[in-house]
């Protein structure tokens, strides 16, 4: 019997390595490789650059001058308008104001939806298939209901339920027999107009935010919480172990974009208490930003602020992703 043995190809002359590790020779760029760049990627970052990076661009250099807005020339004065924001009272009055939406909002708004999404996946019997609360998908229609309205039209219909004279709120708190919240002006009153605000912004927000923690509660292996159920976890721990573990990237993307609308909240403010509420206790950044543009003709102060706003939302973006990394999430 004759036995053929192919000719071994791969093997290298002495001193030299296998054909299979040497480096591949780069391919040529061609028409239509640059052709196939230029449209995915150049015409991109053309309009993201014309629409987006140009405009952060031209208002910081706004910023440098005294432009009123309305005519065509101006004068560059520096830091000057930078220098008149600090020593600004009505808006570090609004900077406090927009760190404290900042630091409340998102917090609540994401217990709150990831409390609700639990229930409603894994918050079900303690026996069996790990399964959520019966008629489950009757609550997310409800919770996810308020999302799907305008947030003006959400301002505007908490601004009428909370008006002093013929609000709901009052007539259902007068009606159990709570007669001190007669004619209160929830929005009047130093002590309940950004707590009132907030609850508003957070009943907007609740439900959308517990459709994406259910969506990513549901990634997750059912043999994890059956794991935790045989060890003896009960509800809290294993939600403190395993569902905020797994979810940890969805929190954190929740965070963020609550913490950006918590720093604007121009309309939401601008529907409940326009004039910045009480000793402006309600009045935001974006809020004072447009009084200064378009009440006194400041423009180029007013794009100061723009600029610090911007800043502020980066660097709270940063935070939070520094955050997450030096914690433990996947991007350490």
């Amino acid at each position: 019997m004759t036995v053929v043995v192919p000719p071994i190809t791969d093997v290298a002359p002495s001193g030299q390595g296998s054909n299979r590790f040497r480096r591949r020779p780069r391919q040529r760029m061609t028409w239509a490789r640059r052709g196939f760049l230029l449209v995915t990627l150049g015409l991109p970052f053309a309009f993201y650059s014309v629409f987006v990076l140009w405009p952060f661009v031209q208002a910081f250099i706004y910023s440098l001058t005294n432009w009123s807005g309305f005519t065509d020339t101006f004068d560059f004065i520096g830091l000057k308008n930078y220098t008149a924001l600090l020593h600004d009272d009505i808006f570090l009055k609004a900077l406090r104001n927009n760190l404290l939406l900042a630091l409340v909002v998102p917090i609540v708004t994401i217990v709150l939806s990831l409390a609700l999404a639990t229930m409603v996946t894994v918050g079900g019997e303690s026996t069996g298939a790990v399964r959520g609360l019966a008629r489950s998908s009757v609550y997310r229609i409800v919770s996810f209901f308020p999302y799907t309205i305008p947030a003006i039209v959400i301002g505007l219909v908490w601004a009428q339920m909370f008006d002093p004279s013929a609000g709901l709120v009052n007539a259902l708190l007068t009606g159990i027999g709570l007669d001190q919240f007669k004619s209160f002006a929830w929005l009047g009153e130093v002590s309940t107009a950004m707590p009132a605000t907030m609850f508003v912004i957070i009943w907007g927000f609740v439900g959308f935010y517990m459709v994406l923690f259910i969506a990513a509660i549901k990634g997750i292996p059912a043999e994890l919480y059956d794991a935790a159920r045989v060890d003896g976890a009960g509800r809290l721990r294993m939600t403190m172990m395993v569902t905020i573990p797994m979810v940890r990237d969805t929190i954190q993307t929740a965070y963020v974009y609550l913490g950006i609308l918590a720093l604007d909240a121009f309309v939401y403010m601008a529907a409940l208490n326009a004039s910045g509420g009480p000793q402006n206790s309600t009045l935001t950044i974006t809020q004072d930003l447009f009084n200064t543009a378009f009440k006194k003709g400041q423009f180029g102060l007013a794009s100061a602020m723009g600029v610090v706003l911007a800043l502020l939302t980066l660097a709270f973006a940063g935070i939070v992703f520094a955050v997450n990394r030096f914690t433990g999430g996947k991007d350490s």
